[in-house]
Formats: C-alpha cells, structure tokens, sequence
C-alpha cells in the first residue's frame, strides 16, 4: 500500500483515506496519479464518510452504500466537467461538480481547507485543458488528404501522361519510363 502520509495531512481521517486507496487502485489508469483526497466530515458520528479525490486525469467521488458495504462512484474525466465550486458553511462546505451534461453532484460537510483544495486542483486542471483545447483549435488543420504542391503537379503530370498512353499517343515502354522517372522525384 503506498504511503497515505502526503493524503493525510489536513485532517483527513486515515482509516477512510486508505479504504479509498485501495478501491482506486483498480480504478487508475497507469500514468494516473492521485493529486489530492477530501473526506466529508459531519458534525455527527458518520461510520461511512463520503469522499473526493482529484488525479491528472479526472475527479472521482466516493459515496459509500448498504451500510459501508459497497460503493458508488460518480467519476467525471476533466473534459466532461464544466466546473467546480463549494460553498463554506458553519459546518464545513458543500463541493459541486458541474458536469458538460447531466445533473451536478454534491458532497457536504467537506473541511473548509479540503475543500478549497479540491478547488484549487479542479480548476487548475479544467484551466490546463481549456488552455490545451484552445492551442489545438488555433492550429492551422491539416489533413494528409491535402496535397503539397509538389505532390499536386506531380498528380497532374501523371494524369496526362496517362491519357497520352491511353489515346495511344506514346507506347506502353514511353510510359513506363516517363512514369519511373516523375515517381523517382517523390
């Protein structure tokens, strides 16, 4: 099990942050890596706490279910967020997650540093790829259908000396040499 130590240090209760650990080990893609875990922290006894953790690649909320004995996970890649926002309480804040489509998910009574964590992560990482997004639609497209300039008169030449062999105005030997030599320009 890795070290839950760096997962731990604003209050999060180890014993959930480790359960979580090990239920996403299975989740993570390899090049994944878990940047930040919040757990829900109710003013009352709370046996099974909800959670969030945020990696490079996504968000993944953790609510626990059947009386601690399973687990739903509502897990959004950063592209399918449109974003991410809390609101502070008395008792702790309550964190959005406002996906692209469908219905936002909440999680309360996060710790109020948690919580500004989470957000400070998510928006970095929706700031990264709207920044990403944007380069890539600046770039001028191209397609490998699109012919340089080079390869177009190249096209045409062939075209015509074709239709010289076919109008049998050269012999199939004029052809194939003339052929030969423009495709040896390429």
């Amino acid at each position: 099990m890795k070290n839950i130590d760096r997962y731990i240090n604003d209050g999060q209760d180890p014993k959930v942050v480790e359960k979580l650990l090990l239920k996403l080990q299975d989740l993570l893609a390899p090049d994944e890596q878990i940047q930040y875990i919040a757990v829900q922290k109710m003013p009352a006894v709370n046996l099974f706490p909800d959670s969030i953790a945020v990696t490079n690649q996504r968000a993944l909320v953790s609510k626990s279910t059947k009386l601690g004995l399973a687990t739903h996970f509502d897990i959004f890649l950063w592209h399918q967020l449109a974003e991410v926002w809390f609101k502070e309480g008395i008792l702790g804040s309550r964190l959005f997650l406002i996906p692209v489509n469908g219905d936002p998910v909440e999680v309360g009574y996060i710790p109020k540093n948690q919580a500004r964590k989470i957000y400070q992560w998510a928006n970095d990482a929706l700031e990264s790829r709207r920044s990403m997004e944007k380069r890539l639609s600046e770039q001028p497209q191209t397609t490998a259908a699109e012919p340089t300039e080079q390869e177009d008169e190249l096209a045409l030449k062939l075209r015509k000396l074709k239709s010289l062999f076919e109008r049998q105005l050269i012999t199939q030997e004029e052809y194939e040499n003339k052929k030969n030599e423009l495709l040896s320009q390429l």
